[in-house]
């Protein structure tokens, strides 16, 4: 499956959404994490399914973005969204997980649903490694179960969480100048290889100059060069 760029929509919003999946990117990405006020979260799951299930999608996987495992609304994210659907999500992005463990608890509950609803093909996760935790445990997140098919590269929340400085997400700046080298080429490098020696496809996080096209293009090219398949696009 082609995932150069993979265009994230908000989850609450039904008219982005539709201009979202009408658009030519590879997978399109519904966002529930941080879509939505606290209590406007049920609402945006309803447009979430009403999207998965009514969506010209052209043959891509509906998928969409669950809220992370440090919130107290993912469990409610994925049952929802997928019962309401009738377990008609192909692919479910996973923010904030720590470590293996936690891919498997949501591979447990995705395999309840699937039997549910007679689903025969697993749902696939992609997972986001964005933190300091994440990155030490890729290894064995890329491994933690079958139905894992990308490692996604999360630079502002591993920024916040490994203590980098950072003047915007993806984009080059005077830290950046300040470092005889590529300052995320660690995390970087282990995230590819991981999810390369795990049959499973490396995705590069979002560069939020959105104007500025040639850092998008050295952005691109730095993750394509540590063997990045693609790139998240807002």
């Amino acid at each position: 499956m082609r995932s150069r760029s993979v265009l994230s929509v908000p989850g609450g919003n039904a008219r982005m959404i539709e201009k979202g999946i009408a658009r030519n990117g590879d997978i399109v990405l519904v966002v529930l994490e941080g879509a939505a006020a606290s209590a406007q979260r049920a609402a945006a799951r309803l447009v979430v399914i009403a999207a998965v299930r009514g969506g010209d999608w052209q043959s891509r996987p509906r998928t969409f973005r669950s809220n992370g495992f440090d919130t107290q609304w993912m469990y409610r994210d994925i049952v929802e969204v997928l019962q309401g659907t009738e377990c008609a999500v192909d692919r479910i992005v996973l923010p904030k997980a720590s470590d293996a463990v936690d891919i498997r608890a949501v591979s447990i509950l995705l395999r309840q649903i699937e039997m549910e609803f007679g689903r025969v093909d697993p749902i696939q996760l992609d997972v986001q490694i964005e933190s300091a935790s994440a990155v030490v445990h890729c290894d064995a997140i890329a491994v933690a179960d079958p139905r894992l098919a990308a490692l996604t590269f999360g630079p502002g929340d591993l920024a916040a969480s490994a203590g980098y400085p950072l003047a915007g997400i993806g984009m080059a700046d005077s830290w950046d100048a300040g470092y005889a080298g590529h300052r995320w080429h660690y995390p970087m490098s282990r995230i590819s290889i991981a999810a390369h020696a795990a049959g499973a496809l490396a995705i590069d996080g979002p560069y939020a100059a959105f104007r500025d096209l040639d850092g998008l293009r050295s952005s691109a090219r730095a993750a394509r060069a540590l063997g990045f398949d693609g790139k998240w696009c807002i």
